[in-house]
């Protein structure tokens, strides 16, 4: 075990993707590692440190529910009611929904809500009320309880039931029941909080050029869902209060939902995603801001847990975090991540997939050439010419291999995604109507075609 070779592999992976600022993390048999390389800002550059702040996105859901099992323990919220129990004032365009949404729900991605909004309720302490006020006008991607796909919206109303029961802003009750508890020290929710510490800030590629992103975090309304900056090393503190095996933090990771044919998991616990590498269970969730990503992955049988944060986009952050991962379990506990293999093209199959899908916040587009299949993730236009604040870049198109089985299972061969896996879903009559990637359902777009 070397902190040596660490810093080492870190280093070098940051220089080939191109990162200014990487920061590191592993608690590997009783002991913790730290490994930084680079520079907060390529604009006004400070070395990256284990107490640097970085947005973690929605590496934050981990801290929304974990409030929400304090609350359960001490009987103020119960994980079977109608969310309605605690937050009465729930609009939602489909009535029937609304009354029978339940916490346990919102928590394992199951109550039918799609992705997000983008929506500005202000940084008032109202702002979770007005998220809330707007889901009025969001329709649901599908029955409440009939599958898991991934909602930031659902955790955003999580955060409304936590102000609620406990009387206080959501950023009150979580650095109360859960950030004093675990004894995090270094992780805030405001700009303000932030800028009296050193932070990193995301950065894009523009015209083939990094730049700083020049919106640093999401909307108060979305803290619920992805608005926690912390450090590494206070990622490590929550990582070994999870691993710390006692009720909470085992109930949380026990399967709720199961997960198909996604990279994200087996199966949903409470905000973590569960799954099998090289037969052994890990525990984990990953977050995007702008130009920042983040992953947390805890191994509770080896007590072990990594974490890595980076600040450079639309892939470059995601392709480090996930080398780096892979990397700490091969090297440190010999557990070896391998991809699946896709199968030969199939010029049929591609047309009969090629298309355009779509959830409220974006476009997924499967397109062929007639020798390969790519996928490309695209931010509606409408919602950026909506936003008042800069969105994270389009992810450009990338392969996209079909996998053996009933070869409605596919992956992402390049790119920040590569290694990602979504599955195509039909109707009674066999026609594609959606397809997944990343957790998230996107209905399939009728052509004049079609």
């Amino acid at each position: 075990m070397s902190r040596d070779a660490l810093a080492e592999f870190i280093e070098a992976k940051a220089k080939e993707f191109d990162i200014p600022g990487v920061a590191v993390g592993v608690w590997v048999e009783g002991r913790e590692l730290f490994a930084c390389h680079g520079v907060t800002s390529i604009d006004n550059p400070l070395p990256v440190d284990r107490d640097t702040l970085f947005v973690l996105g929605s590496v934050t859901k981990t801290y929304t529910a974990t409030a929400i099992m304090r609350l359960v323990e001490t009987g103020r919220v119960d994980l079977d009611a109608p969310v309605r129990r605690y937050v009465p004032e729930l609009r939602l365009p489909d009535e029937d929904a609304a009354a029978r949404i339940t916490i346990l729900n919102l928590l394992n991605h199951t109550a039918g809500l799609d992705t997000r909004m983008v929506f500005d309720s202000g940084d008032g302490d109202d702002a979770l009320a007005g998220e809330v006020a707007k889901m009025a006008e969001v329709a649901l991607i599908g029955p409440v309880g009939g599958r898991a796909s991934y909602s930031q919206l659902g955790y955003n109303l999580l955060g409304r039931v936590i102000e609620h029961v406990t009387g206080q802003t959501y950023e009150a009750a979580v650095a109360s029941l859960v950030l004093e508890q675990a004894g995090l020290t270094n992780s805030v929710f405001t700009a303000g909080q932030a800028i009296t510490r050193r932070f990193a800030v995301g950065h894009n590629l523009s015209e083939g050029t990094l730049k700083v992103a020049r919106t640093w975090k999401d909307t108060r309304g979305n803290n619920p869902g992805g608005g926690l900056a912390s450090s590494v090393s206070d990622q490590l503190r929550w990582a070994r209060f999870h691993l710390g095996g006692g009720d909470l933090a085992r109930r949380m990771q026990e399967p709720t939902a199961e997960l198909h044919g996604s990279t994200l998991g087996d199966a949903v616990g409470i905000a973590w995603f569960l799954r099998d590498v090289d037969g052994v269970r890990t525990a984990g969730h990953g977050g995007s801001a702008n130009g920042q990503f983040a992953d947390l992955l805890l191994v509770p049988e080896r007590d072990f847990a990594i974490v890595a944060v980076s600040n450079a986009g639309p892939d470059s952050g995601l392709e480090f975090n996930q080398a780096v991962v892979r990397w700490a379990l091969e090297h440190y506990l010999g557990v070896v991540e391998r991809d699946l293999e896709p199968l030969p093209y199939d010029p049929e199959r591609a047309q009969e997939i090629a298309g355009h899908y779509e959830n409220e916040f974006m476009t997924l587009i499967i397109d062929t050439d007639g020798d390969t299949m790519t996928v490309e993730c695209r931010i509606k236009p409408e919602i950026r010419a909506a936003s008042e604040t800069e969105l994270p870049p389009d992810m450009p198109p990338v392969g996209l291999g079909l996998l053996p089985g009933n070869g409605d299972e596919y992956i992402v061969t390049g790119g920040g995604l590569i290694g990602q896996r979504g599955f195509l879903t039909r109707d009674a009559n066999g026609a594609i109507i959606g397809a997944d990637l990343a957790g998230r359902l996107f209905n399939r777009v009728p052509t004049t075609a079609e």
